[in-house]
């Protein structure tokens, strides 16, 4: 008769449970993100009219093509300045998904490693 190896987990040994991410964070960066973009995007549209507008002011035709060009440069740097709290609402929240990912693809490696 053998003995039970002391390695192994007795039938008296409860499982420890994996960490689970939060389905509500998840959602919640993904609304700050979504609010993130639509405001990025929205900025980036007044933009090219305000400079198609200004171009048709001053009778300097300007191609639509150029004007959205130079309202991508200006709106990327202009989006962080305007943004601020969207913009951190969007990146706090998408760093506590990650660690919660991070901590359960971790229990999951461990989990492995013990078999």
């Amino acid at each position: 008769m053998s003995t039970p190896d002391s390695s192994r987990p007795t039938s008296d040994a409860r499982p420890e449970l994996p960490p689970e991410p939060d389905p509500a964070l998840r959602r919640e960066a993904t609304r700050a993100i979504i609010i993130y973009g639509l405001l990025r995007l929205a900025l980036f549209i007044v933009l090219t009219v305000v400079i198609q507008f200004i171009a048709y002011l001053v009778s300097a035709p300007l191609p639509l093509v150029m004007s959205a060009l130079l309202a991508l440069i200006v709106a990327f740097p202009l989006s962080m300045l305007i943004f601020p709290k969207q913009r951190m609402a969007a990146t706090n929240t998408l760093a506590q998904w990650k660690a919660q990912r991070t901590a359960r693809k971790a229990w999951i490696k461990d989990e492995l490693s013990r078999r």
